[in-house]
C-alpha cells in the first residue's frame, strides 16, 4: 500500500486554459505595415552589426597596444598577460552578442523576412549563414518545420521533451502519483530523484555544457531534435528524413558553404597562426553558438509551457507556446536593452515571430505590442523571466520529463511534479493563461 501522500507531496499547480484563438484573430491584431519588407533597410542593420564589431576590434587593439611596461604601470609582470587575456574576452563577448545579431538577420532571410526577392534572401542568408558555421538551407527547412509544429510532440523539430518511457522510468503508478503530477508519494519522489536529480555542480556542468555543444550536435547529430528521427540523422546528409528529396540540391548548397567557410577559416590560420584566429573569429564564434542555444531554449522551455500530442495540436495553439523573455534583462536595464538591441529582439518578441515569420525585427517590436494587446483580451500573458545564465540553470532542474500519456503535457521536474495543468475553456472556471509569474 502506497503510503499517505503528505504536504511536500502534493503541489498546487497552475491552471492552463488550452488557447480556442485563431490564427485569424491573431494576424488581424497586427497592424498591416508591420508585414512590409525592405532589403535597404534591412541592409542597414547588416552594415550596422559589422561597424559595431570592428569598432569593438578596433577598441580592443588600441587598448591591447598600451599594455604593456613602457606604457602602464602594473604591480606585478604577470598582470600584463593577464590583463591582455580579460581585454580579449570581453572583445570576445561584445562581438560575439552583435554576431548574433547578424545570425538573427540571416535567419531572417530564411524566413524570407530580409526582402520582397526570394532570390535576394537566399543569397543573403547562405552568405551570412555560412560565414557563421550554419548550412543555410538544410536549417532553412527544419527551422519551417520547427515553426509549423511549435511543441508537437512528434513534428517538432527541436528540444523535444523526453518522456518518461524515452529516459528509463518506472512507469506511473497511479497509487502513488497522478499522471497530471500534482500529487507524488515520498517513495516515487525519492526513487525519481535517484534516477534524474542533479547536484548543483551537476546541473551547472550540465548546462554548460549544452549551451557551449548543443547548437554543433544539433545539426550533426541531430542532439535534442525530433526522436523519431533515426540515428544518423544530420543537416549534412540530404537523405535524413527531415528532408525531400527536391531538397537534395539545397543541402549541397549549404554544404558547400559550409565548405568554404572551413577552407577560409583554415586559410586564415595558416597564415596568422591558430591562437590568433581563435582570439579574433573563435571566440566570438563560440558566444554565438552559445547565445544561439541560449535564447532558443529559453524560448522554448519551462515548465509553464505546454507540449501537445496530434488530437490537440493546432497552429495558433504552437504559436502560443513559446515566451518572450529579455535577454541579458536580469542584469539590469541598460544590459537588457543591450541585449535586445545586440540581437536585433529575438528574444523579446519572440512570440510574434511564431505568429508570423515573415515579419522582419525592426517591424516586430510594433507588431508584438499589438498582439500582446489582443491576447490579453483572452488573458493570455507570454511573458517569461529575464533570459540569462541562471534562468538557464533552474529550467535545467525544472524540466526533465513529460509523460507518455496525455494530449496536452508539462514538463514534469526530478521528484515528477508538474506546475501546470491543462483545461479546457468550456470547463475551465476561470479563463486567463498567465506565464509571467
Amino acid at each position: 500500500m502506497s503510503p499517505k501522500p503528505t504536504e511536500d507531496t502534493v503541489v498546487e499547480q497552475g491552471v492552463f486554459v488550452v488557447p480556442e484563438i485563431t490564427i485569424k484573430d491573431l494576424l488581424g491584431a497586427i497592424p498591416a505595415h508591420c508585414f512590409e519588407r525592405s532589403a535597404l533597410r534591412s541592409s542597414v542593420y547588416i552594415v550596422w552589426d559589422f561597424a559595431v564589431i570592428a569598432a569593438i576590434y578596433k577598441t580592443a587593439n588600441f587598448l591591447d597596444a598600451f599594455i604593456n611596461p613602457d606604457t602602464i604601470q602594473l604591480p606585478h609582470p604577470a598582470l600584463y598577460p593577464f590583463a591582455r587575456l580579460v581585454l580579449w574576452s570581453l572583445y570576445g563577448f561584445w562581438a560575439g552578442l552583435f554576431a548574433t545579431g547578424l545570425w538573427v538577420i540571416a535567419h531572417e532571410c530564411g524566413h524570407q523576412a530580409f526582402s520582397e526577392s526570394k532570390t535576394v534572401n537566399n543569397i543573403v542568408g547562405w552568405i551570412l549563414h555560412s560565414a557563421l558555421g550554419v548550412p543555410y538551407h538544410s536549417w532553412r527547412i527544419t527551422h519551417a518545420k520547427h515553426h509549423a509544429s511549435t511543441g508537437h510532440m512528434t513534428q517538432d523539430q527541436v528540444f523535444v521533451p523526453s518522456t518518461r518511457s524515452e529516459l528509463g522510468l518506472p512507469p506511473l503508478n497511479p497509487e502513488g502519483e497522478d499522471r497530471l503530477g500534482s500529487r507524488v508519494s515520498a517513495e516515487i519522489k525519492k526513487e525519481l530523484w535517484e534516477a534524474l536529480g542533479d547536484s548543483p555542480i551537476g546541473a551547472v556542468l550540465g548546462a554548460a555544457s549544452y549551451l557551449l555543444g548543443g547548437w554543433p550536435a544539433y545539426i550533426i547529430q541531430n542532439a535534442s531534435g525530433q526522436r523519431r528521427y533515426p540515428k544518423g540523422t544530420s543537416h549534412f546528409v540530404p537523405s535524413s528524413p527531415m528532408f525531400s528529396p527536391h531538397h537534395y540540391g539545397q543541402i549541397i548548397i549549404s554544404v558547400v558553404g559550409i565548405i568554404i567557410w572551413l577552407g577560409v577559416v583554415g586559410a586564415c590560420i595558416y597564415q596568422y597562426g591558430f591562437l590568433n584566429v581563435f582570439r579574433l573569429y573563435g571566440v566570438p564564434y563560440l558566444w554565438v553558438n552559445h547565445w544561439l542555444v541560449l535564447i532558443t531554449f529559453l524560448q522554448h522551455t519551462d515548465p509553464l509551457l505546454p507540449h501537445y500530442r496530434a488530437p490537440e495540436f493546432t497552429f495558433p495553439r504552437g504559436a502560443l507556446a513559446t515566451l518572450d523573455r529579455n535577454l541579458l534583462g536580469d542584469l539590469g536595464g541598460i544590459m537588457g536593452w543591450i541585449g535586445a538591441h545586440a540581437t536585433n529582439g529575438i528574444s523579446e518578441t519572440h512570440v510574434l515571430h511564431h505568429v508570423s515569420s515573415k515579419i522582419p525585427h525592426y517591424n516586430a517590436w510594433e507588431a508584438s505590442a499589438a498582439l500582446k494587446k489582443r491576447l490579453a483580451k483572452d488573458g493570455i500573458v507570454l511573458q517569461g523571466r529575464p533570459g540569462g545564465w541562471a534562468e538557464v540553470y533552474r529550467i535545467y532542474r525544472e524540466c526533465k520529463f513529460v509523460e507518455d500519456e496525455g494530449d496536452v503535457i508539462f514538463y514534469k521536474n526530478a521528484y515528477g511534479l508538474a506546475k501546470m495543468r491543462p483545461v479546457f475553456a468550456d470547463s475551465a472556471s476561470d479563463s486567463g493563461v498567465e506565464f509571467n509569474k
